[in-house]
């Protein structure tokens, strides 16, 4: 059983959540988290860089000067790549730069980067999202009380208006779900800051990708 301190708004530690082992894996998944942490910055790409070919650019096939007598190299067209104006050698074209992951890879990486995250004491409960004003300074207080001023991803049971609206002049601030919670988002932020409500999904979550037959 692993223990997290559960905290309130005020930073006060009211509690420990107990995690069950089983959902918790420490031995396999560090390539998983490398392929899924590479396929989620590979999907982020646009691919929308492209160049002209020979073929696309401008002009005709008339060579600009004779072939000989003039004293200059010969030069078939205009459109050639080494003529300013032309084609470009090998350029860009719009492709697609996203990579294949499997759901049980991603599944593995996930809970291999969640229990990693567990293990190195970045991850804290908080007792309920209590602030009923959408005050950016009540958040900036409530994370230096966790020690969480470098960064923080804040899962809640659903998205709140007061939560979005708090924490989006925070740059190193996230407020996302359990269920759009993903593998790039848990290595990137320093601390990881659970409501209770949202950690009763993540374990049903963690615990598909562990294998656990449901009830």
């Amino acid at each position: 059983m692993s223990n997290i301190p559960i905290r309130n708004m005020q930073g006060e530690t009211v509690g420990d959540y107990t995690l069950p082992d089983e959902l918790l894996e420490q031995k396999k998944g560090e390539h998983a988290v490398y392929e899924a942490v590479v396929a989620h910055l590979a999907a982020l790409r646009s691919g929308t860089a492209s160049t002209k070919g020979k073929g696309e650019v401008a002009g005709s096939n008339k060579k600009p000067w004779r072939q000989k007598g003039t004293g200059m190299a010969r030069a078939g067209y205009r459109q050639s790549p080494v003529w300013r104006g032309g084609s470009v050698a090998f350029g860009p074209k719009p492709r697609d730069y996203r990579r294949p992951l499997n759901k049980k890879t991603a599944r593995l990486a996930f809970r291999r980067a969640f229990s990693d995250k567990v293990a190195s004491g970045q991850v804290m409960i908080l007792d309920a999202w209590t602030m009923e004003e959408p005050r950016t300074r009540s958040v900036a207080d409530f994370l230096a009380q966790v020690d969480a001023v470098r960064g923080a991803v804040l899962v809640l049971g659903s998205l709140h208006k007061n939560a979005l609206l708090a924490t989006r002049n925070l740059p190193d601030v996230e407020v996302t779900t359990a269920g759009q919670l993903n593998t790039y988002t848990l290595l990137r932020t320093p601390v990881l800051i659970v409501e209770k409500e949202a950690m009763k999904a993540l374990e049903a979550r963690l615990g598909d990708a562990a294998g656990r037959r449901k009830p």
